[in-house]
């Protein structure tokens, strides 16, 4: 288990420690049951669909591949 800080506000700090006190779990286990409960009901965005694939033959530098994919968007709204 790897440990994690939170700054939390005053008085959610006092709640946590009511509920702590009330429960009998620490507010660690309290912290992470919110956070399990938070991602298990997350809705993950859908994409829309896949990024473009560019094949050159050859590798691209980053500069590249930014400029590369500056001109596939400047084409697609020069489409719309």
């Amino acid at each position: 288990m790897k440990k994690t800080s939170a700054h939390l506000p005053d008085d959610g700090e006092a709640r946590l420690d009511a509920e702590s006190s009330a429960t009998g779990a620490s507010k660690a286990e309290l912290i992470r049951r919110g956070i399990a409960m938070l991602l298990d009901s997350a809705e993950r965005p859908k994409r829309s669909r896949e990024l473009p694939v560019f094949d050159s033959g050859r590798s691209r530098t980053p500069d590249e591949m930014d400029d590369a994919v500056y001109e596939h968007i400047k084409e697609r709204a020069a489409h719309r």
